[in-house]
């Protein structure tokens, strides 16, 4: 019996040491002061968010959610191996009266969250709103996000997928139509609430499944957190890893290839129509360097006339016909033949007279 107490004192030692705490160093300060906070009990290296908040106290937690909390004015701190972390708050009025308390929750991972009364001097104090009688719903289930990623998302497109969970109606009368808050934030930066209705009635002591959907900005890429929130009070956060939209790189990656090629070769058709050309072109120019040729070689084809000679020729002699021989030319053939007298007084010679 003794160790069974031990044994079960020990685990509630252990259980309450789980739990994370916050300490203040000063439990009221004014704006422009500043406070240090500290830890214990945390996820070790975990990164946690600090800011005040007004209409909070430690037993109800933070009602109006992170728009009720001085979030210009807020601290982000790691924890240690151990869980504890140190870290100097400035002291500013959160947008909201007091009662005000200093709140501390992790940013990624499994949710953690703790609150100490904290008074910002000179501040507004009104009484907290009362809290919702009759119907109140208490998620049962875990939430999940269910759907997938199309083509058009690898190009661009909004990411989009629906979150799914269980709610429970623990109140006294039926709770209908209720009007849920659906946060997305990225990194640690605080959620974007959207109020998306459900359509139904959930009476007491029954449970309801819940599907609301959530879509992000066209290129969204990264870790998300999707955050669930009815009657002020956060439900359920649910992390979201969203792939880079890959297409959208190969896009511009073509496009820093395709249109450099397009100008140059746009570029290179202007310089070739403008450049001065041959006459008659290159072709044409090669042409006319052979057809000479060819005429030189056969002069005897028709139709094909030879190469036009710069100087003028004197025509052919009857000595230098083609059709002769140089045997055969009659002008030389009196040569050949026996000598005689080719004296102008010859008979044979007729001579002209001359005036008297």
């Amino acid at each position: 019996m003794v160790l069974a107490l031990l044994v079960l004192s020990s685990a509630g030692v252990g259980a309450a040491a789980e739990q994370p705490s916050v300490k203040l160093s000063k439990s009221q300060a004014g704006t422009g002061g500043s406070i240090t906070v500290t830890g214990d009990g945390w996820r070790a290296r975990a990164l946690l968010m600090i800011l005040i908040c007004g209409q909070s106290v430690p037993s109800r937690g933070v009602t109006g959610g992170t728009n009720s909390c001085a979030n210009a004015d807020g601290r982000a701190v790691t924890t240690d191996t151990e869980g504890r972390f140190s870290r100097k708050l400035p002291v500013a009025e959160p947008p909201v009266p007091c009662p005000c308390v200093v709140h501390v929750a992790t940013v990624q991972g499994a949710k953690a969250e703790a609150d100490a009364i904290f008074q910002v001097a000179g501040h507004a104090v009104e009484p907290l709103p009362a809290e919702p009688s009759g119907g109140r719903l208490s998620v049962l289930t875990d939430t999940r996000l269910e759907g997938s990623s199309g083509l058009l998302t690898w190009f661009g497109a909004p990411p989009a997928r629906t979150l799914v969970f269980t709610v429970g109606n623990v109140g006294t009368s039926a709770v209908k139509n209720p009007v849920f808050q659906v946060g997305t934030s990225h990194g640690v930066f605080a959620p974007q609430w959207q109020e998306q209705q459900w359509r139904g009635t959930i009476q007491p002591g029954r449970k309801a499944r819940i599907e609301l959907p959530v879509e992000l900005t066209g290129g969204a890429h990264g870790g998300y957190t999707v955050s669930l929130k009815y009657g002020g009070k956060v439900l359920a956060e649910q992390p979201w890893g969203v792939g880079r939209p890959w297409g959208v790189t190969l896009f511009w990656v073509l496009v820093c290839l395709v249109v450099p090629a397009a100008l140059f070769r746009a570029g290179m058709a202007v310089v070739d129509h403008v450049r001065p050309r041959r006459a008659g072109g290159l072709r044409g120019g090669r042409r006319g360097l052979r057809m000479p040729e060819l005429a030189l070689r056969l002069p005897g084809l028709p139709g094909l006339p030879g190469p036009k000679s710069s100087s003028a020729q004197p025509p052919p002699s009857a000595s230098t016909l083609p059709w002769f021989t140089p045997d055969a030319d009659p002008g030389t053939a009196g040569r050949l033949s026996a000598p005689h007298d080719d004296n102008p007084t010859s008979p044979a010679t007729p001579t002209r007279k001359g005036p008297p």
